[in-house]
């Protein structure tokens, strides 16, 4: 039980540092179209926010995973609030990365239309 807390730790963490150099890449770009006076103060905020933004979300994520007793059952099997939302956040996934892709073909087969032969 330990090693698995610790690899999940370890996991938890890299995620945390990749989404933190992207946080600080972002705001690094969009703070370069203001004004030369406002740009420090514009990276602390925005690095600020999305720190306590990340902590208020990974708090509210173990609450969520708490969330374990039956709402009602279907076909014998028990559904939480728990499973309702790891439902609902799979189908968005499914359907927002079908329509980018069907997007992105739909621009290319646009784009071969466009050629003359």
């Amino acid at each position: 039980m330990e090693s698995e807390i610790f690899v999940s730790f370890i996991t938890l963490s890299l995620l945390e540092i990749v989404l933190g150099i992207d946080n600080l890449i972002f705001i690094a770009l969009v703070a370069e179209n203001l004004p030369k006076e406002y740009r420090q103060k514009a990276r602390v905020i925005g690095l600020s926010l999305a720190l306590i933004i990340r902590v208020a979300m990974l708090a509210s994520l173990s609450w969520i995973m708490q969330l374990t007793e039956p709402l009602f059952s279907l076909m014998d099997h028990p559904f939480s609030f728990r499973d309702l939302l790891l439902i609902a956040g799979g189908l968005f996934l499914i359907g927002k990365s079908t329509l980018e892709i069907h997007a992105d073909l739909g621009g290319i087969h646009e784009k071969r239309q466009m050629v003359p032969k």
